[in-house]
């Protein structure tokens, strides 16, 4: 069986009409289709909240005609006793969702408001959360002394931590409650930098979540903010703006093509040579996530000269900041043959192959993917430039890792090679067997994985065997008549030369 991790990488680049496409690596997205369902399903979710069920209206009655406020509070109150507590909290939510006169006055004086205030910060119970969100909600929308209350109970500061609530339901709620707008009225020359900073994290946070994704609407009204905030001189808003940034990339093409609409990506590829590593990294990463996106969603990062950056990122004394960059270029290789053109006019592969050999593991692994996937989208000619720039004995190297979807990558990347050498094949063959890459490659013959075994065997059978005579695919058939050509031989067109 082929590693699952191994073939979910593969599947996940791009150009999925080329040969091996298999082995384009892009991050693993939900479709349109699934994201629309599953955004229904939640419309769904959300439409039934408000919504008081059959029994409601006679449990609205009997408590009002039977509930004792003092009771109601004490065990509203009830920390120690959850199921007491989230009934009482329930049961004065209904009282206040009812249509004739919600008794809010009576519940104010009653003292339940900094108890409902409270159970918003019990993350470790979402329903509590939820229930009390509900009522605080139905007391602000009375009168603006009943809003004020609300207000000076403390209750805005926690609605806005809601939005960072790890409970979709929760975090849901305060959306539809419509905190984004007034929220992002706040960002303004003349507000304090330290509240600008709040309101900064709460949009990073409002961008985290991928399953699902902020709304479309939300989306919208939150990039003319980004895009604002991306020119802000304090570090820590800057930071969260381009992580925030980061995250909306993260969430398919869809979400790629909203941020490239918004025309925040120019100033984003300068944000690479920040002076601030904490900028440099999640400046990195937004543009990664764009590149995972189709060619010509990687071409506007492209355009805007974002290699020339790459240079410094690929030598970068921060270990995380070169494997980034390295799978950056990664889906770059993996796109059409202008952009691998692209890597290789930077001057970017004796840099790639240097951390290739030189680099963190981690780094290894994203570089070995950058090379297999040049042997696979570039032509011969790239090709042949990659290995004049002496990829193939740290390449070969790598097959003594433990890692088994890096060996499989090797594995690929060379037989991609040998399949495009034509008349040079002999040379190339000389060159892994100098590095001792041919003793690598028969001693996987060995190997557990299975797909590892087999991709050895092909490479020793079809080009280390010995005379190409021996092949018994390239033999004639035998017919009545004698020998006869097959004419589907594929015969190599003229090679690269080294």
């Amino acid at each position: 069986m082929a590693d699952p991790g191994y073939k979910s990488r593969i599947q996940n680049f791009k150009n999925k009409g080329k040969d091996q496409d298999e082995m384009r690596r892009r991050r693993n997205e939900v479709t349109v289709e699934l994201r629309k369902n599953k955004r229904e399903e939640t419309l769904q979710k959300r439409r039934n909240v408000p919504i008081v069920d059959s029994s409601d209206d006679d449990d609205i009655e009997k408590c009002i005609l039977n509930s004792n406020l003092e009771q109601l509070v004490a065990q509203a109150d009830a920390d120690d006793n959850p199921p007491l507590q989230l009934m009482a909290v329930q049961s004065a939510r209904k009282l206040l969702s009812s249509d004739r006169n919600p008794p809010i006055d009576a519940l104010i004086e009653s003292g339940i408001l900094p108890i409902l205030v409270k159970c918003l910060e019990r993350h470790d119970n979402p329903s509590l959360q939820f229930e009390a969100a509900w009522a605080l909600t139905n007391i602000a929308s009375g009168t603006s002394p009943q809003t004020n209350q609300v207000v000076s109970a403390g209750a805005v500061p926690l609605f806005l931590m809601l939005l960072h609530s790890p409970h979709q339901k929760c975090m849901d709620y305060v959306i539809e409650l419509g905190v984004v707008d007034p929220l992002l009225s706040f960002i303004k020359p003349e507000i304090p930098i330290s509240f600008l900073r709040n309101v900064t994290w709460v949009i990073v946070n409002l961008c985290r979540n991928k399953d699902p994704p902020p709304p479309r609407r939300t989306i919208e009204e939150l990039l003319p903010a980004l895009n604002a905030l991306i020119h802000h001189t304090d570090i820590n808003i800057l930071v969260d703006t381009v992580w925030a940034l980061s995250y909306l990339t993260d969430g398919g093409n869809d979400q790629i093509q909203m941020v490239i609409d918004s025309g925040v990506v120019p100033k984003l590829i300068p944000l690479l040579s920040h002076k601030e590593v904490k900028v440099q990294t999640a400046a990195l990463r937004a543009v990664g996530n764009i590149v995972t996106g189709t060619d010509e969603q990687t071409q506007v990062v492209l355009n805007c000269d974002a290699l020339s950056h790459f240079p410094a990122l690929l030598t970068h004394p921060k270990d995380k900041i070169c494997k980034e960059a390295v799978w950056f270029l990664s889906n770059i290789t993996a796109g059409n043959q202008m952009q691998v053109q692209a890597v290789i006019d930077a001057g970017l592969l004796p840099k790639i192959i240097h951390n290739l050999g030189k680099g963190d593991f981690q780094t290894q692994k994203e570089a070995a993917w950058a090379i297999s996937n040049l042997t696979i989208g570039g032509n011969k000619d790239q090709v042949a430039r990659l290995i004049q720039e002496g990829v193939i004995p740290p390449f070969c190297d790598l097959l003594n890792c433990k890692d088994a979807m890096v060996i499989q990558v090797v594995l690929d990347g060379i037989n991609n090679m040998l399949k495009v050498a034509g008349p040079q094949v002999e040379q190339l063959c000389t060159m892994i067997e100098e590095c001792s890459g041919l003793d690598k490659i028969e001693a996987l013959q060995n190997h557990d994985n299975i797909e590892i075994y087999k991709l050895a065997y092909d490479i020793i059978e079809q080009y280390f065997s010995g005379d190409a005579d021996d092949d018994t695919n390239l033999a004639p058939a035998v017919e009545e008549g004698g020998f006869t050509f097959d004419p589907n031989t594929n015969v190599p067109n003229e090679g690269f030369k080294f």
